[in-house]
């Protein structure tokens, strides 16, 4: 798990400040332009979202991540203009780049409670999303299995019906009735599911 956790923490670093970088950037091509794509489905309205910095970063764990931290952040020219702490969970210390002994804050402190507040705020969000992409996941893969059923086909589906579950309620003529699956995907879909 160790080098898993610090190459993904790595990655949405890097990500992150990738889209700050085309935000801010003005050359042909890259942020700023409406033409600009970081992958696809990002439109430019989404990039410029990303034009503003963090007014501190926080990352979950200890010296490790704030390592990796600071590593992104120099890569981007970046660590002398957004502050980095690691909040590590064991006794709630919290590590700044350049001090070799973390900070305590006192138990019943506001301050700590605020930064308990953040982690388990982000912790909610991380959880709550991964969730929902393996619901998303799973609906798509039970859907993609059935012969003649493709992204469309299942984007339609799940449009008509809103969930795997009324999907498989349907009859065979209401899944006939949505637009694009034609009868024998309609029965396809019935024996699969």
């Amino acid at each position: 798990q160790g080098q898993d956790d610090y190459a993904s923490m790595r990655e949405v670093l890097q990500r992150r400040f990738r889209r700050w970088q085309m935000a801010t950037s003005g050359a042909p091509g890259e942020a700023g332009r409406p033409e600009a794509r970081l992958q696809p489905g990002v439109s430019s309205r989404d990039i410029k979202g990303w034009a503003k910095l963090p007014d501190l970063l926080i990352v979950d764990g200890g010296k490790g991540q704030l390592g990796v931290a600071v590593e992104v952040l120099k890569e981007f020219d970046l660590l002398d203009r957004v502050p980095v702490a690691a909040l590590a969970k064991q006794r709630e210390e919290i590590f700044l780049p350049g001090r070799t002994r973390p900070i305590l804050l006192p138990r019943r402190s506001q301050a700590l409670f605020l930064v308990q507040r953040v982690r388990d705020e982000a912790h909610r969000f991380a959880v709550t999303h991964h969730r929902a992409r393996r619901r998303r996941a799973g609906v798509a893969s039970q859907l993609d299995s059935i012969p003649g059923v493709g992204p469309a086909r299942r984007k339609a589906l799940l449009k008509a019906f809103g969930s795997l579950d009324a999907i498989r309620a349907a009859s065979v003529e209401q899944l006939a009735a949505v637009p694009g699956i034609p009868r024998t995907v309609a029965q396809a879909i019935k024996e699969h599911l």
